[in-house]
This record gives structure tokens, C-alpha cells and sequence, in this order.
């Protein structure tokens, strides 16, 4: 399987800038497996597409403010450093920039001192290990100081950090949304419940690696980067429980397709359980315990396409996204839907 298997040609104007306003108005492609048909919905509409029994699950990870901005002490050179990995109380792995420039020992100033951090080993990934200096709580100086990591395509501004969070993130620990879930409203949520779905929260948190492009042709040659996953007991009796009566899993987001299969054994039993997770699903890999995947459309040749081909066949998938392209959907973090049923 080679990677440019999975290209597909995206005019750039079609790269969403901004959020839908408000978040539930965006566009949602339904994609029905068994008979083919796509449908042209809102995303306001998902209820009307899930069922009694069924358990939606999705990742209350939070994004952090993730992305500073400082000087070099000795030169006062812009520098900036993107939080990826807590390695301990006080120190990160980190992208820095610019990266060749600064060596290790140099010092970094954020907030006219607030924070200060000192440049340290390169990591096999190619990011360096940072640690802070600081006095008082780093939490609440990294609210003060620091900004939310935008992926790379998006560049305009956010005017309101919050576009960039889910409504129901809770555990703080992302460099990036897990960007399904960005479109429910409180509205959405309680129609969805009042129906009888269960909502069942999962913990991944997303790392910059999902942004990282295929750089190998051979598919099986593509090392994935880890996350930090969490499944509790409460969460895995629930989804089991629902599984055992009939119902769906619902995965809001492939971040939480890729908890639970990572949870799963072969029987599409899902045990608690955390760690760290580099699960690559492409076609051919079975999905043990996901139904019904809502999802953003991603990047061209990207590792979140493969999981979504994984899911509906290759040819299905690029012929989605195509159709997508014609019809003037908006595509990745900040752009519409697909629910594939």
C-alpha cells in the first residue's frame, strides 16, 4: 500500500479558516455503508441519525496554550517553543524555533521574565527537552502567557481561545483539539441524551504528530507518533454494556476510535486501562470496536485518512472526498463533517 494512495487534490480556498458560527451550523456529509447513499445534512442534525441503546464516545482531552513566544536572554531573538510532552514536574519535550540556533544551556525569557526556560537535549524525534524556570503555579502562567497551538494550515488569527475546545474538554494535556468534537453545542448534547444515548468520555491526548505528513511511500515503513491514553473502568462497563444489548459504539473523533482500539482485544471487548499508544489503522486492519465514526475531513495522504479508508474502503473514501471537493465542503480542524454510518 503505498501512501500517494490516498491523494486527493484540495483547493486551498477550501481549508477552513475560521469555525462555523455557531458551531452546530457546520455541513455534514452521511456516509451509509450498506446502501452507498450520501446524504447532505447539518451537523444539528446528528441526532436524528443515532438511536436508543447506542453509547457516543468522545475525548475530553483539553488543548493546552501550548505555543510561547519569548526572547533569547543573551540576544533577544524571537524564539518560539511548542509544548508537546510533559517529561517531568518542570520539564518538556518541545519544538523550538529557530531550532539550529539555539543551542543547548541557552536561555529563553517569556513575559519579560515571568517564565524563563533553559534549552536542552535534541530528542530522537527531533524536538529538544526544555526546562522551566519559574516561581508560583507553571499552569497559571502557561493560561497567561502562552497561545493555542493552531495546526500549520490555519492562519488567521483566533479572536476567542474556546473556538479551539471542545464544549466537554476536561483533562488538559493536547497540542491539538480532537477537532469532531469542536462542533457539538450544549443543545446538540442534551438532545442527544433526552433520546436515550449514553455519552461516555474517553482520554487521548493529541500530539503534534497528527499534523506530521507520511514521508515514507511505503505505507508499513510509517512510524506513528505515541499519545497518552486513558480508559476507565466506568467507561469500559458502559461501552460494553452497550455493545452487549445491541447498541453502537459511536466514536466522535479518530482520536477516540484509536482509545478504543487500542482498549480492545479481538472480541471488541474494551478493557480499562492507560498508557502510551502508537496505533496505525489502515485498510485492512479490523475495527474491534467502533460502529459509527464522526469525523473532519483530513489532509491528503495524512494517517487520519487511512484510518478513515480503514473504516469505509479506500476507493469509498477518496470518492467521498472528491465529492466533498465538487460540493464545497470545508475541510480540517476548522471545517465540516462526515458521519459514516
Amino acid at each position: 500500500m503505498k501512501t500517494s494512495d490516498f491523494y486527493y487534490d484540495l483547493p486551498e480556498r477550501l481549508i477552513a479558516q475560521t469555525p462555523a458560527q455557531p458551531r452546530d451550523a457546520a455541513r455534514m456529509m452521511v456516509i451509509h455503508r450498506n446502501s452507498g447513499l450520501h446524504e447532505d445534512k447539518i451537523f444539528r442534525d446528528l441526532p436524528s441519525y443515532l438511536r436508543p441503546g447506542d453509547v457516543m464516545v468522545i475525548n475530553h482531552t483539553k488543548v493546552l496554550p501550548a505555543r510561547l513566544l519569548g526572547v533569547k536572554e543573551d540576544t533577544g531573538v524571537p524564539v518560539e517553543v511548542l509544548l508537546l510532552k510533559r517529561v517531568d514536574k518542570d520539564s518538556w519535550e518541545t519544538l523550538v524555533r529557530p531550532g539550529r540556533r539555539l543551542k543547548k544551556g541557552v536561555t529563553v525569557s517569556f513575559g519579560d521574565g515571568l517564565l524563563r526556560a533553559e534549552i536542552g537535549e535534541t530528542t530522537s524525534a527531533g524536538g529538544r527537552i526544555v526546562s522551566f524556570l519559574y516561581e508560583g503555579v507553571f499552569e497559571e502562567l502557561l493560561d497567561r502567557l502562552g497561545e493555542m497551538p493552531l495546526p500549520p494550515y490555519i492562519h488567521e488569527k483566533l479572536s476567542d481561545p474556546t473556538q479551539y475546545q471542545t464544549i466537554y474538554a476536561k483533562e488538559e494535556g493536547s497540542a491539538a483539539a480532537p477537532t469532531a468534537g469542536l462542533h457539538f453545542t450544549e443543545e446538540v448534547m442534551q438532545r442527544i441524551r433526552d433520546m436515550g444515548v449514553e455519552i461516555v468520555p474517553v482520554l487521548l491526548h493529541v500530539g503534534l504528530g497528527t499534523f506530521r505528513p507520511v514521508k515514507v511511500e511505503d505505507v508499513s515503513e510509517h512510524v506513528m507518533h505515541s499519545e497518552y491514553w486513558q480508559v476507565t473502568e466506568e467507561a469500559a462497563e458502559k461501552i460494553n454494556a452497550a455493545r452487549k444489548r445491541g447498541g453502537r459504539i459511536v466514536c466522535i473523533g479518530t482520536t477516540s476510535v484509536r482509545t478504543l482500539e487500542t482498549a480492545a482485544d479481538e472480541n471488541g471487548i474494551v478493557h480499562p486501562g492507560m498508557g502510551m499508544t502508537n496505533i496505525f489503522i489502515t485498510p485492512g486492519v479490523k475495527m474491534k470496536a467502533t460502529d459509527v465514526l464522526l469525523t473532519n475531513f483530513h489532509l491528503p495522504e495524512s494517517t487520519l485518512l487511512m484510518l478513515v479508508s480503514a473504516l469505509m474502503g479506500q476507493e469509498e473514501a477518496l470518492a467521498a472526498y472528491r465529492e466533498a471537493v465538487e460540493k464545497g465542503y470545508r475541510f480540517f480542524s476548522f471545517g465540516d463533517c462526515m458521519l459514516i454510518l
